[in-house]
């Protein structure tokens, strides 16, 4: 049997514009030399990775990074939205997109439903802060499978204070500059939880009219545990009939990797264990214990270290379902160039680790 694995990567770019463009501001453009370097960065992590689907992250220049990855393989490469300009070559608001080794045969930028918006106390025209990605791509033994590429609203402050008026005081300045960031922290926070549910709302509506596997993968920009968007990982209902609830949340319910790819160690040590214990038996030495590791951060700043780029799975990949098709095998988070970096090979890099899911076809 062929294609028996399936490789999952998401892929934070860090300002991926061709020059002679500028990021942000007209100072920021990468000579020719650091934009050949970023080129060659890139290629080689997917030529040693050999990721089969990649969603991508702050794409500034898509044309750019399509002719890159073809030139790897990957024949099917697609965005929804293109990055704003603000002058004649001064780009923000970058997009996210997709490549795949298999055939993409449907493309949407997914809307936020409104009305559920308004009744959240959301604004009337509310929309994400980057534009939801959904291909639904061709898989080996699963077939059409909805694959959505997220870069969630960023902590940064919606406000910003007034750090060049003169006339205020060192104590005022602080003042309102302590204001801005409060304010302006929490209205960061409101956009992101905001996106993440509307999403998921979406994706449940996508999963109940189309039956299709799910993937949801990008830059979150926020830690799944402190609650702003723990709700993706709902899984569980009250009120609500035990047996009802177990034969149908399941289908609706996302699984981070890791956590599978958690349980999946389990089961293969609880087996070696098992193994274990029968043949050092008769020499009393125990079992083995099963081994656990910590999860590898994807983005450090200062002294701080965080999980913020994540790989969500539907039932078709949890292991623990008996009508699971793949199972989660490795897990891996390349951060060679974060905690080890020779500018030499890492300069023109990126600011977050790169997540990759080995998925194997269970038998």
């Amino acid at each position: 049997m062929t294609n028996t694995q399936l490789k999952i990567a998401t892929f934070n770019l860090f300002n991926y514009l061709e020059p002679p463009n500028a990021f942000y501001d007209f100072e920021r453009i990468y000579s020719a030399e650091q934009w050949q370097k970023k080129q060659n960065w890139i290629a080689d992590y997917l030529q040693e990775f050999q990721p089969d689907i990649i969603g991508f992250q702050e794409v500034f220049s898509p044309e750019s990074l399509k002719v890159l990855v073809a030139t790897q393989g990957y024949e099917h490469f697609a965005v929804v939205d293109q990055a704003q300009v603000i002058d004649d070559f001064i780009y923000r608001s970058p997009v996210v997109a997709i490549a795949s080794r298999y055939p993409i045969i449907a493309l949407e930028a997914v809307q936020p439903n409104t009305e559920l918006a308004q009744s959240l106390g959301l604004a009337s025209g509310f929309s994400y802060s980057r534009k939801v990605l959904r291909a639904t791509v061709d898989i080996p033994h699963i077939g059409p499978c909805d694959c959505y590429v997220v870069h969630f609203k960023s902590k940064r402050s919606m406000i910003e204070a007034d750090e060049l008026d003169k006339t205020c005081t060192a104590e005022k300045t602080i003042i309102e500059s302590l204001k801005a960031q409060v304010a302006g922290g929490w209205g960061s926070t409101i956009q992101r939880g905001s996106e993440a549910t509307l999403l998921m709302i979406e994706m449940i509506e996508r999963r109940e009219a189309s039956n299709n596997p799910m993937i949801l993968m990008g830059d979150f920009n926020n830690t799944l545990t402190d609650g702003v968007l723990s709700h993706l990982l709902t899984s569980t209902l009250r009120f609500v009939s035990a047996i009802d609830r177990d034969t149908y949340l399941a289908k609706y319910c996302l699984n981070d990797a890791w956590d599978l790819f958690q349980v999946a160690q389990h089961n293969i040590n609880a087996v070696q264990n098992a193994a274990s214990k029968e043949i050092s038996q008769r020499a009393n030495q125990g079992t083995v214990q099963a081994k656990t590791s910590a999860r590898t951060p994807t983005h450090y700043f200062g002294a701080s270290s965080s999980v913020l780029d994540y790989i969500l799975l539907s039932s078709e990949f949890d292991a623990s379902n008996h009508d699971s098709i793949y199972q989660v095998t490795d897990y891996h988070t390349y951060d060679r160039h974060l905690i080890n970096p020779i500018f030499d090979r890492d300069g023109e890099s990126t600011d977050h680790g790169i997540v990759l899911v080995s998925l194997t076809l269970r038998s």
